[in-house]
């Protein structure tokens, strides 16, 4: 894998975290972990800091105070290039819009981001991906004639291709119907799974709670409690 997880050390760890905007503090949790092979659930209403908490984990911003902690790597200690890297190494990003390359096919699209992430790209490996995501029919087809569902697959994949130990996904079945969302959210389960990924999703979406153990709920007056 692409990645460097510490042995038996949680990939991802909180501590004593406070983010604020200005004088309103939108997170404070004390202490969180996620170990490897976890699938843990961010869950919260508008405003309650999930966006932000993402972009703390993903190193893309820096906390106003405490610790995040990413495959046992200080998050807060390292240089904004450091931080670049480790994130490319380790993290795939399933964004609430698919951000897919518009005049690329899902295959293309999955060819580029594994070039980028590990300089190499390797079209059996990217087919394999495509085809456990259920699109390999679609493979040649350009993200504005997938439908909705196919595009959150291809986003999928495309997370996943270069084996990243950590998968972040930013409200996955916000807009799915209850049977789309089981779908979708077993999707996620077994494609991370067979990839060996840890996953994150963040949502309001309380349909989904009751497939993860670790729950993490946040709340617009920045408290947090786990579940």
């Amino acid at each position: 894998m692409n990645h460097a997880v510490v042995a038996g050390e949680p990939l991802v760890r909180l501590e004593r975290l406070v983010h604020r905007i200005g004088q309103r503090a939108i997170l404070d949790i004390p202490e969180w972990q996620l170990l490897p092979g976890e699938h843990a659930l961010l869950l919260g209403p508008s405003g309650s800091g999930k966006t932000g908490l993402i972009n703390l984990v993903a190193g893309l911003i820096s906390p106003t105070a405490g610790q995040v902690l990413l495959a046992g790597q200080d998050l807060v200690q390292l240089p904004p290039s450091g931080r670049d890297e480790l994130r490319r190494r380790t993290i795939g990003l399933v964004f609430q819009t698919l951000r897919l390359v518009s005049a690329l096919t899902v295959r293309q699209n999955l060819l580029l981001a594994q070039k980028i992430g590990t300089g190499t790209a390797d079209a059996k490996d990217v087919d394999r991906l495509i085809a456990r995501v259920g699109l390999l029919h679609r493979a040649d087809a350009k993200p504005r004639a997938l439908s909705q569902g196919e595009g959150q697959r291809a986003a999928i994949a495309r997370a996943l291709v270069t084996r990243p130990a950590l998968v972040i996904a930013d409200e996955p079945t916000s807009a799915l119907d209850d049977e789309n969302t089981a779908a979708m959210t077993e999707l996620l389960f077994t494609t991370a799974a067979a990839s060996g990924a840890t996953l994150l999703v963040a949502t309001h979406d309380a349909r989904i709670r009751d497939h993860f153990q670790n729950r993490l709920i946040l709340t617009p007056d920045a408290q947090s409690r786990v579940q």
